[in-house]
């Protein structure tokens, strides 16, 4: 009897074996397909990030070289602005400098 089953319960271990083997497989490429489905999604986010981002460069870009003229004519008139603050200012007190040079070169002390 115990000849007969034994013919039996290797023909069962390897049928398991050959389950276990599919099931394995049917694992593997389950998890392949998951990992290039992640991959392909990644991609596919960072192309939209990519753009998205090329797209915001290219409107800086464009705002900073349309107003290229605008900037500097705003520079210029800054700089006329600060030029003529900086005269006045000379002007109001130039007199004073003077003095104070001339009574500390003309000043001896001993």
């Amino acid at each position: 009897m115990e000849a007969n089953r034994a013919p039996n319960g290797i023909q069962l271990l390897l049928a398991a074996e050959q389950e276990a083997q599919h099931i394995v497989n049917a694992s593997r490429t389950a998890k392949m397909t998951r990992l290039k489905q992640a991959k392909e999604e990644a991609e596919k986010e960072i192309a939209d990030f990519r753009a998205q981002m090329e797209a915001e460069f290219q409107r800086k870009v464009a705002e900073s070289s349309g107003d290229s003229g605008a900037n500097v004519k705003r520079l210029e008139l800054e700089t006329e602005a600060k030029i003529h603050h900086l005269k006045t200012e000379v002007s109001r007190i130039s007199q004073d400098v003077v003095q104070m040079l001339l009574r500390h070169v003309t000043t001896v002390r001993i």
